[in-house]
């Protein structure tokens, strides 16, 4: 276990906006930054941190929390492995006491496979450099590649020897388990026989955007006909290849930096390039490109350069993805190499300044590229030329935004000659069929659910009392230490009998005030999380006579620690809506603290009353004369609460 002293480092140097920022664009949003959530698949954000609470929050998922909660939901770490990552992105020594062999158990299995994927990373690095086959065989051929010292640590490259089981062996000497050197495809387990998948390959280990080793790509390097020359880890629980992006985790910082991600078929591609200076560049892996790789791009920009070789046949393979690219609303830029190059091979044979040169210059927009690719086979044919049109317009409506599709529009008249008119109408069209097809779709989900959905309507009653308890929490956590002036209402009676109502103004700390009253009327929580949370604020509070939020956000108990990120981010909501630049100003809580506080105490009275009130009212026997004062009583209370609370009863 991580002892407490580092874990109390750890947070005290961890910064949420740093930490977030590895993964998500972020932009300045007054004191706060906002992106485009990395659980959902959105075009206007919804996510916002916030440096001076030191918390985050999803606004279109819900969740929320500080910059462990946030390792945690991303890249599905343990409590303990989040700890790690940021004792390591800080340089923090790592202080642990000895696990019991109960917390041994509890890793999981998918955490397992993570622990032998990096296992392999790092013994397939040191067998290339440290074994004479290695070095003869593996590395031999990166430096041929002209890869330097650096770019091989950088990527982590490696070397599986030449023999049947020697990782495998080696692995399980070191206390791995077969089972998971199997699920993740490091092993073949046949006829009671075991050996190595990537046996004589080179080895290009895949990270995840934070680092973690998913899988590895292996390339052969003897001339073995029935042999695949690539050979990629099987799908597993850590590894989807639809879902990552080679090169991604090396690239992500300077991809957010120059607003641009090169997209680029191979692993080498990738080295070669982050070699020549220029690191905002990803690979596919030899593997169609999917939705959820574009949408792990989007996290950090929204324009895409895609690199294409000059195979004209590979180029027509790939077409598919520009079109994919601008369905998930992405501006979209093609680079196409001369006849015979790819991107590792120029990189080779230019210069860095020309390479940047020939990327900066060769990049055009979809439309010309199209036209420049598909152009020659038309001469002469209106048939073929109407049909590369069609195609170019159906690459158009792929686009989400109705004013970008109208400058493609202009621009595909001019170059192709052709009236505007023609092209908008072609496009209405091509719009309208893929409503109406997605309408369909829409309407059957919506018959699926609806009888579903209107039981839980009916079934499912606001809760005022969780409103109300989260209200009070919220008023304890954003105002709990102030110290405001409260007014005591004093009745008494004069010699006729005439009630006389005083007022005293008092000052008191928003917590006390609050657990005063609560105490007082002998109130608890019904909410679980709102009563432990309320617990612990008072229990804070009993020993340093102050309430300390960042023990709550940094709560080893993250049910805990996310309802506090998402109370405390509420407040924050507003500024994705930009309400101040249209003259919309909210009123603060803290301008009416006073009253905010009063209102929810009576207000959590006056629903504890109703309550009683209607346990009350279906007793099947007559009332005793007691119980009918006592609902008088409360009656009486009841509506000197809603007089209070300016109600209408």
């Amino acid at each position: 276990m991580i002892s407490r002293s580092t874990i109390d480092r750890v947070f005290e140097a961890a910064r949420v906006e740093e930490v977030v920022g590895e993964f998500v664009q972020l932009k300045k949003a007054g004191s706060n930054f906002k992106g485009l959530s990395p659980f959902t698949d959105e075009k206007s954000p919804s996510f916002m941190v916030s440096p001076v609470k030191q918390i985050w929050k999803d606004f279109s998922t819900g969740k929320g929390g500080n910059a462990i909660s946030f390792l945690m939901e991303h890249e599905h770490y343990t409590y303990p492995e989040a700890l790690k990552w940021l004792a390591k992105k800080y340089n923090i020594e790592i202080e642990e006491t000895v696990q019991s062999n109960q917390e041994k158990e509890q890793i999981n299995e998918r955490e397992s496979m993570f622990l032998v994927s990096n296992f392999a990373k790092d013994f397939f690095h040191s067998t290339m450099l440290n074994t004479n086959q290695g070095k003869a065989i593996g590395l031999s051929y990166f430096k041929e590649r002209g890869f330097r010292d650096e770019t091989i640590k950088k990527f982590d490259l490696g070397y599986c020897l030449d023999e049947w089981d020697h990782f495998t062996n080696a692995a399980i000497s070191k206390g791995y388990q077969l089972k998971y050197l199997e699920s993740t495809g490091l092993t073949i387990v046949k006829d009671n026989k075991q050996f190595d998948r990537f046996k004589g390959r080179v080895m290009f280990p895949i990270h995840s955007m934070s680092g973690r080793i998913l899988g590895f790509g292996g390339r052969i390097l003897t001339a073995d006909k029935k042999a695949a020359k690539y050979l990629n880890s099987p799908e597993s629980d850590i590894y989807h290849k639809s879902k990552i992006l080679y090169g991604i985790y090396q690239a992500k910082k300077e991809i957010a930096k120059q607003d641009n991600c090169f997209l680029v078929e191979g692993y080498t591609d990738v080295i070669s390039f982050h070699q020549s200076g220029i690191e905002n560049v990803v690979a596919s892996s030899g593997t169609a490109l999917t939705a959820d790789q574009i949408r792990l791009i989007s996290r950090l920009t929204k324009n895409i350069t895609v690199l294409f070789d000059g195979d004209a046949a590979g180029i027509r393979a790939s077409i598919r993805g520009i079109d994919l690219i601008l369905e998930q609303g992405m501006n979209v830029k093609v680079v196409q190499f001369p006849d015979g190059e790819d991107p590792d091979s120029f990189a080779k044979s230019h210069s860095d300044i020309e390479l940047k040169e020939f990327l900066n210059t060769a990049a055009q927009d979809f439309i010309n590229f199209k036209v420049s690719l598909l152009l020659e086979d038309t001469q002469n044919d209106p048939v073929k030329k109407a049909g590369l049109i069609r195609d170019i317009v159906t690459s158009i409506s792929k686009i989400p935004d109705a004013i970008q599709r109208e400058v493609y529009v202009q621009e595909c008249s001019q170059i192709m000659e052709i009236s505007e008119r023609i092209l908008f109408s072609e496009l209405a069209q091509l719009i309208a069929k893929t409503n109406t097809e997605e309408s369909k779709k829409y309407q059957e989900e919506k018959k699926t659910f609806e009888v579903v959905k209107r039981q839980e309507i009916q079934l499912k009653e606001v809760d005022q009392l969780d409103i109300l308890e989260k209200e009070i929490i919220k008023l304890l956590l954003l105002y709990g230490n102030e110290e405001v002036d409260f007014i005591d209402e004093i009745t008494h009676f004069d010699e006729n009998g005439r009630e006389i109502k005083t007022q005293k103004t008092y000052k008191n700390e928003v917590s006390a005030e609050i657990y005063l009253h609560l105490h007082d009327d002998e109130i608890e929580f019904t909410n679980p999380v709102f009563k432990e949370i309320y617990n612990e604020i008072i229990y804070q509070i009993n020993q340093s006579e102050i309430l300390e939020i960042d023990k709550l956000i940094n709560h080893p108990n993250t049910i805990i620690s996310s309802a506090v990120t998402s109370i405390l981010m509420d407040e924050e909501k507003y500024q994705l809506s930009q309400w101040e630049r249209k003259n919309i100003f909210v009123t603060g809580a803290k301008e009416v603290l006073t009253k905010a506080v009063t209102d929810s105490i009576y207000n959590i009275r006056r629903i504890l009353i109703d309550k009683l009130l209607k346990e009350k009212a279906v007793k099947e026997k007559e009332y005793s004369k007691e119980e009918i004062e006592e609902i008088m009583n409360y009656n009486s209370l009841r509506i000197r609460l809603s007089e209070k609370l300016n109600r209408v009863v």
